[in-house]
């Protein structure tokens, strides 16, 4: 079996089902997802292995679909939020995967407060932005972009 046999086969569902939420079309998610591996196939020289392949691969499957968006005029300010929504689920699949939790918990135990707390309270206590916000007396809107940043430097840790 070949890299690309290999590429195919393992990440084939993960790439449909991220594609699925983006655009929720079936026949355009299986579409998308061929191109995706295809030109992942072919610029798979310039991976450079610091990041998970899974979201490598999301994010040519993103840029596609975006392309595809804007030739049809296809997106809407909602399509935005489904799309980071899609992105979310994502990051959490990754967050399921043992060897990626424990690197994500080691670099939690290094994050300051209240990045540390808020991620934890999102991601594994499962809490609303608006339960977040009561429990630290802040406004929702602080919650959602306290997590975001915290989210984004486990993220460019992991990547490092």
């Amino acid at each position: 079996m070949d890299k690309s046999d290999i590429l195919f086969e393992k990440y084939y569902e993960d790439v449909l089902r991220f594609l699925r939420g983006l655009s929720r079309d079936e026949q355009l998610s299986e579409e998308l997802t061929q191109e995706t591996i295809y030109r992942a196939i072919k610029s798979i020289h310039t991976f450079k292995g610091d990041s998970d392949m899974r979201v490598w691969l999301c994010s040519i499957a993103k840029n596609l679909f975006f392309t595809y968006c804007k030739k049809k005029e296809y997106v809407t300010y909602d399509d935005v939020h489904e799309i980071y929504e899609a992105e979310e689920k994502l990051f959490v699949q990754m967050v399921e995967d043992r060897e990626t939790a424990l690197q994500i918990h080691k670099i939690l135990h290094e994050l300051k407060e209240p990045y540390k707390e808020v991620f934890s309270l999102r991601v594994f206590g499962e809490l609303s932005f608006k339960e977040i916000a009561s429990l630290f007396q802040k406004s929702e809107h602080w919650a959602c972009v306290t997590y975001h940043r915290a989210k984004m430097m486990i993220r460019q840790r992991l990547e490092n």
